[in-house]
C-alpha cells in the first residue's frame, strides 16, 4: 500500500511538486502582500496557509465521502434483495473506508506546502505519521470487513457447526501483528523483512506470549475437523463445572451456558486433552434413554398359586402372557411326569416373573416410549438391598422437562402396581417404622 500511495508524490517531487508548490506559494504570498501583510511575515506564514488549505480540502473530501458517497452506497445496498451486502457494507466498514480519504490526500499533497523543504526531516516525519495513520485505519477496515464476512457465513446453516469465530480472531491477530511490524518499520525506517528476521530469534518468547492463542487455534481446528463440538451442543464436563449449552466458540475460550444460567468458560485445548460428554447425538436420535431400577424385597418373591394366576389373567396386557406361559409350564411338567404336590418340582411361574412381563408389555404399549429403540425390563445382581429390577427404554420426547415427566409417570405407576403382584419394595426402616416396632414391643 505504501508503494501505491508513494507513486503520486514521487512523481511530483521530481519536478511537478516544486512547480505547483512554488506557484501556489507565490499566489498566497501575493495575496498576503495585497492585504497589507509585511513581506517578512508573508514569507513565514505562506507555507502554513497552504498546509491549512490542503487540510481543509482533505476534510472537505472526507465530508463529501461520508455524507454523499457512503449514503448513496447505503441506499443502493438496502434496495437489493440480498442480505449479505447489508452486512458487508455496514456503517462500521464504510466509516473506516471514509477515514482513509483525508490522510491519503494530506500524505500526497503535503510536499506542495513545503516545496523548498522536500527533503527535510520534518516533512519526512509528517509524511510517515500520515502513512502510519493510513495503515492503522486500513487495518481497522480489513478487520471490520472480516467481521462482516464472519457474520454473513455464521448465519448460514451449513457453517453454524464451524468454529468461525476462532478463525476470525486468528486472522485478526495475524493481521494486527503484521500491521504492527510494518508500522514499526516505518517509524525506524527499516524494512519489515529485517524486523521479521530479528523476531525469528525470539520465536520462543513469542510462542510463550501467544501460547493460549496458538493452542486455541489448533484445538479449534481439531474440534471442527472431528465434529466434536459446535455452538448449540449440550455438553457436560463435571471437572470444570460445565453442564449446559455451548453459546460461543472463540480462539481462547468456549463459553457454556449452564442450566442454572451461569456461564462456564473453558479453554478449547482442555476439550481436546480432557474428556467431556456431548449430548448432541442423543438430541439427534429418536429418543432419550431412561435407565432406572427399583429394589424388590427378596422375601416377597414366591411361586404363583392358581388364585394369583386367575387374578393376573384379569389384567388385559397380561392375559395372553399368563395363558401361553402356563401352557408351556403344564406341558413341560406333563412330559417329565412332575409331581405337582411339591412346588419345587418342575417349572412354575413366579410373581416376580409375571411382574417383569407386565412391565415389558406396559412399556411397549406406552405412546411416550420409542418402540423402535431398545426396550426391556431386566434383573440385576441381587444385593443386601434386594433385587434391582431395571427398566431400560427410550423416551420419544427428548426435551428435558417432558422427559423427566415421562419417566416420573412410569415409575409412579410401577410403585403403585407392585402390591398387586404380592411384591414389596425394599426400603430401609424410617422413623415411623421404628416407632411402630417400638409400640408392638411395648404391647
Amino acid at each position: 500500500m505504501e508503494e501505491v500511495i508513494n507513486a503520486v508524490p514521487v512523481a511530483l517531487v521530481d519536478g511537478e511538486t516544486q512547480d505547483i508548490g512554488n506557484a501556489m506559494m507565490q499566489g498566497v504570498n501575493d495575496t498576503l502582500l495585497s492585504m497589507g501583510v509585511d513581506e517578512v511575515w508573508a514569507d513565514k506564514i505562506d507555507n502554513f496557509i497552504i498546509l491549512l488549505i490542503i487540510i481543509g480540502v482533505a476534510l472537505l473530501a472526507n465530508l463529501i465521502c461520508r455524507k454523499i458517497i457512503l449514503r448513496t452506497v447505503s441506499r443502493l445496498v438496502k434496495q437489493t434483495k440480498a442480505t449479505w451486502d447489508d452486512i458487508v457494507f455496514n456503517d462500521k466498514v464504510m466509516a473506516n473506508v471514509s477515514r482513509m480519504v483525508a490522510p491519503i490526500l494530506i500524505y500526497i499533497a503535503i510536499p506542495i506546502a513545503f516545496p523548498e523543504h522536500a527533503d527535510s526531516s520534518l516533512l519526512d516525519f509528517l509524511r510517515r505519521l500520515c502513512l502510519i495513520y493510513i495503515l492503522a485505519v486500513f487495518l481497522r477496515f480489513v478487520s471490520a470487513l472480516c467481521t462482516a464476512i464472519y457474520l454473513v457465513y455464521s448465519a448460514r446453516e451449513q457453517y453454524k457447526d464451524k468454529p468461525l469465530k476462532g478463525l476470525l480472531q486468528t486472522a485478526q491477530v495475524i493481521l494486527f501483528f503484521i500491521g504492527a511490524i510494518i508500522i514499526i518499520s516505518i517509524l525506524i525506517k527499516q524494512s519489515p523483512v529485517v524486523l521479521l528476521t530479528g523476531l525469528g530469534a525470539s520465536a520462543a518468547v513469542l510462542m510463550l506470549v501467544f501460547k493460549d492463542s496458538i493452542m486455541g487455534f489448533v484445538s479449534g481446528i481439531q474440534l471442527s475437523a472431528n465434529n466434536m463440538l459446535k455452538v448449540g451442543d449440550w455438553i457436560t464436563m463435571p471437572k470444570y463445572g460445565a453442564d449446559g449449552t455451548v453459546i460461543e466458540v472463540t480462539l481462547n475460550t468456549v463459553k457454556v451456558r449452564n442450566f442454572d444460567n451461569t456461564i462456564t468458560t473453558i479453554p478449547p485445548y482442555l476439550l481436546v486433552s480432557d474428556s467431556f460428554q456431548n449430548w448432541q447425538g442423543m438430541q439427534e436420535s429418536g429418543g432419550r434413554r431412561v435407565k432406572r431400577s427399583i429394589n424388590i424385597d427378596m422375601t416377597s418373591v414366591r411361586f404363583c398359586t392358581p388364585e394369583m394366576l386367575a387374578k393376573y389373567r384379569k389384567i388385559q396386557i397380561l392375559k395372553d402372557y399368563v395363558d401361553e406361559t402356563e401352557k408351556v409350564v403344564e406341558q413341560y411338567n406333563k412330559e417329565h411326569d412332575i409331581d405337582n404336590s411339591i412346588l419345587v418340582n418342575g417349572r412354575r411361574q413366579t410373581n416376580l416373573g409375571v411382574f417383569r412381563a407386565y412391565l415389558t408389555n406396559y412399556l411397549k404399549n406406552l405412546p411416550t416410549v420409542n418402540q423402535d429403540m431398545t426396550c426391556m425390563v431386566r434383573q440385576l445382581q441381587p444385593t443386601e438391598t434386594g433385587i434391582p429390577l431395571e427398566l431400560y427404554f427410550f423416551s420419544a420426547n427428548k426435551v428435558w422437562v417432558a422427559y423427566e415427566g415421562i419417566q416420573a409417570d412410569v415409575f409412579d405407576h410401577v410403585l403403585a402396581i407392585i402390591p398387586e403382584f404380592d411384591l414389596q419394595v425394599f426400603q430401609n426402616p424410617s422413623g415411623a417404622d421404628l416407632r411402630r416396632i417400638g409400640v408392638k414391643i411395648e404391647n
